[in-house]
């Protein structure tokens, strides 16, 4: 069993875990290896890394020792479990656009989903609007865990403006009536808040320039900062048809595209390996449930990843629960991907996509102190997560003796927002 050294009567600043088969992910793996974290940043990794007698010790001997997992495309917190349509914020559905909304503003950090996604050894989430509007607002990057509100558990708020194509915002929408009702509608929708996005922008560059007075529109803000680059385009698609059409408005506005769920993306495999443009791939534990999911298989996401395709893995919580992620790198890894490339796509690979490596994603010095100590290799199935640090604070450890996961109280060990 995995011991922790008694910590002090303050946080410790300085954590080390040690002892353990070390995956950092981005480099090879290190037999008795040592992560040095202090004040919640990784310092130093390696199998000779000095440990001051200070430093609150984290006995791995035996186990493997990996970052947070991440996940990039889930709804933990705005669709929160067994709380009915009160609890459920997903979609805004007043207004085919409404870039100008955020996640953030709807996330519950009581949502019982964050304590199954320590118990997963997610670290990291993404939480996305859902695909009801053709344009369904901003997602943020958060820790899950340890904030006394959802503020301190950001990690960035400036990722993406989460849109949808084909099946659901036709049928929302057609079902009231209203444009768009077809895949055509849907595209026209898109295409013209870009378009007003563009004038915006301009009207506002002048602005700036002359001191006349402005009016900021919060929705064409936010598709301002899609086509300056700044927020990535998160693409709901699943049919490869669709797929195509994503390629096609990202060609005509150039901003930078992820793929959602790309059900049907190893059809045009070359294409999307071509383009660069990578896929958030999932979820993988469900039926076949519409029409846009008639050709789903596990085995696809091994084909983009084959292809070329920058791939990580999702859950769609609470579509499959959250905890599961990395049993569906397991399955995947069964249907033909590479266990090193499972790994990546439930660490670097997000990050990277998502403009969060900076933080997240690696046992790399530099990088947040996310560590998660499993009782063997994570893609086995009998393996479990042991221990859950969050940027250097233990936050989660499964106690033998009762056969459960103890979440560590907020705030009680974490140091607040990193600037």
């Amino acid at each position: 069993m995995v011991s922790v050294s008694a910590p002090s009567s303050s946080p410790s600043s300085l954590v080390a875990v040690t002892g353990g088969r070390v995956v950092p992910v981005v480099g090879d793996p290190v037999e008795e290896g040592t992560v040095l974290i202090e004040d919640g940043t990784i310092v130093a990794v390696g199998r000779d890394v000095a440990v001051p007698e200070h430093a609150e010790v984290v006995d791995a001997r035996g186990r493997w020792v990996l970052p947070g997992f991440i996940e990039a495309h889930g709804h933990v917190g705005i669709h929160e479990e067994a709380n009915g349509v009160a609890g459920n914020d997903t979609n805004e559905m007043t207004s085919p656009v409404m870039a100008g909304v955020r996640a953030i503003d709807a996330i519950d950090i009581e949502d019982e989903g964050f304590r199954d996604a320590l118990s997963g050894g997610i670290t990291c989430v993404v939480v996305k609007p859902g695909s009801g509007n053709p344009i369904g607002g901003q997602t943020v990057a958060i820790k899950t865990w340890g904030g006394r509100t959802i503020d301190e558990q950001v990690v960035s708020d400036a990722v993406s403006v989460k849109s949808a194509l084909g099946e659901n915002p036709k049928r929302v929408w057609g079902g009231k009536d209203k444009t768009p009702s077809t895949r055509l509608g849907v595209a026209l929708v898109i295409r013209q808040a870009f378009e007003d996005a563009r004038h915006y922008a301009a009207q506002r560059a002048r602005a700036a320039s002359t001191g006349e007075p402005f009016r900021v529109d919060l929705h064409l803000e936010a598709l301002a900062r899609v086509l300056s680059g700044e927020l990535v385009w998160d693409q709901h698609t699943h049919r490869h048809d669709d797929i195509a059409t994503a390629i096609r408005l990202a060609d005509e506005f150039g901003y930078r595209l992820v793929v959602n769920h790309g059900t049907e993306g190893d059809k045009i495999a070359d294409v999307l390996a071509e383009r660069g443009i990578p896929v958030i791939f999932g979820p993988l534990f469900t039926s076949r449930s519409k029409v846009e999911l008639r050709d789903r298989a596990i085995a696809n996401l091994a084909a983009l990843e084959r292809a070329g395709v920058l791939v990580a893995i999702t859950t769609d919580h609470p579509v499959v629960p959250i905890h599961f992620l990395v049993h569906e790198a397991s399955l995947a890894v069964k249907e033909g991907l590479p266990p090193r490339a499972a790994l990546e796509a439930l660490t670097v690979n997000p990050a990277r996509m998502l403009g969060l490596d900076r933080r997240v994603g690696a046992l790399v010095p530099g990088l947040d102190g996310d560590v998660v100590v499993w009782s063997g290799d994570p893609l086995d199935v009998a393996s479990r997560a042991e221990r859950v640090l969050i940027r250097g604070a233990l936050v989660y450890r499964w106690d033998e003796a009762e056969h459960r996961g103890v979440v560590v109280e907020r705030g009680e060990r974490f140091g607040g927002p990193r600037s």
